[in-house]
């Protein structure tokens, strides 16, 4: 019952016509759903477009990430809309620092200042969007978005484009051909390493994607698998070890929530900056 309160199932649910172990819930819960709250999200297509498939369905992480942009936009406007250079209360000074956190300690430092003072908006938005997402994610009644490789890899996706693009606009594009390969390499080394770095440029953003996507998703499973070890073993004991493991875990994913959006936007500017300065 506790289980299928948690993934918002009815009590007695069965899959493929049998009853659902944890492994199946666990499953469940980090599947994403065309339901929310007991309601049908709409459902668009799926319809062709050139030979390609397309379904434009609202799922439940397409809705966060609604609710995280609808959000973020209400709470910056709300606290910034007479700002006048002097941050008022609590919660404006807190959003002050963390931009200027961002701008002086991520973006210029990885960039330099010019692309460092341009790149800083989009990299606010990025550490901004993840975080909340990550946040909704611990609340019951919302889904983790970021649990979500498709939501992961189209972050990875955008800065992977802004990536190829400012090497190529600070380099042209023959600089930023030769700056795959170092300087000072054996000519008979270039058809390993020419191959070598191209994956390199892939295999960046798979790593932004996959690490925030699998902390996530890990963070959420162990808390569901220790509270169903309650409904496994099958007495009322466990719970005095199960509930405060899987209440330090939940603190733990407060502490990755804000981890793994540093982290992500610490390698975007990162990985900008090296295409950049590739001489450097």
């Amino acid at each position: 019952m506790i289980l299928s309160w948690l993934s918002g199932g009815g009590e007695g649910e069965h899959h493929g016509g049998e009853e659902m172990t944890l492994g199946d819930w666990i499953m469940h819960h980090h599947q994403d759903s065309d339901a929310w709250l007991g309601m049908h999200l709409p459902h668009i297509g799926p319809f062709q477009v050139g030979g390609l498939t397309i379904d434009m369905s609202i799922t439940t992480h397409v809705l966060m990430l609604w609710i995280a942009g609808i959000l973020l936009t209400l709470l910056f406007w709300f606290k910034f809309r007479k700002y006048d250079g002097n941050p008022k209360g609590f919660l404006s000074g807190a959003l002050e620092t963390i931009v200027l956190f961002i701008r002086d300690e991520i973006a210029i430092p990885n960039m330099g200042k010019s692309l460092g003072l341009a790149m800083t908006p989009f990299l606010c938005t990025m550490f901004f969007f993840i975080l909340t997402l990550n946040l909704l994610g611990l609340i019951p009644i919302f889904a983790t978005a970021t649990g979500n490789i498709n939501v992961t890899a189209g972050m990875a996706i955008v800065t992977f484009l802004l990536t190829q693009l400012y090497g190529i606009k600070k380099n042209g594009l023959g600089g930023y051909l030769s700056h795959l390969v170092p300087s000072g390499v054996p000519v008979f080394l270039l058809p390993i390493m020419i191959p070598i770095e191209i994956m390199g440029l892939f295999t960046k953003p798979f790593a932004l994607a996959m690490r925030l996507f699998a902390n996530m998703v890990a963070g959420h499973t162990v808390i569901y698998a220790l509270i169903g070890l309650i409904i496994v073993l099958g007495h009322w004991a466990v719970s005095f070890v199960s509930i405060p493991m899987a209440v330090a875990i939940n603190f733990l994913e407060l502490f990755v929530a804000f981890l793994q959006a540093f982290i992500f936007t610490m390698l975007s500017a990162l990985f900008i900056g090296m295409s950049a300065h590739g001489g450097h």
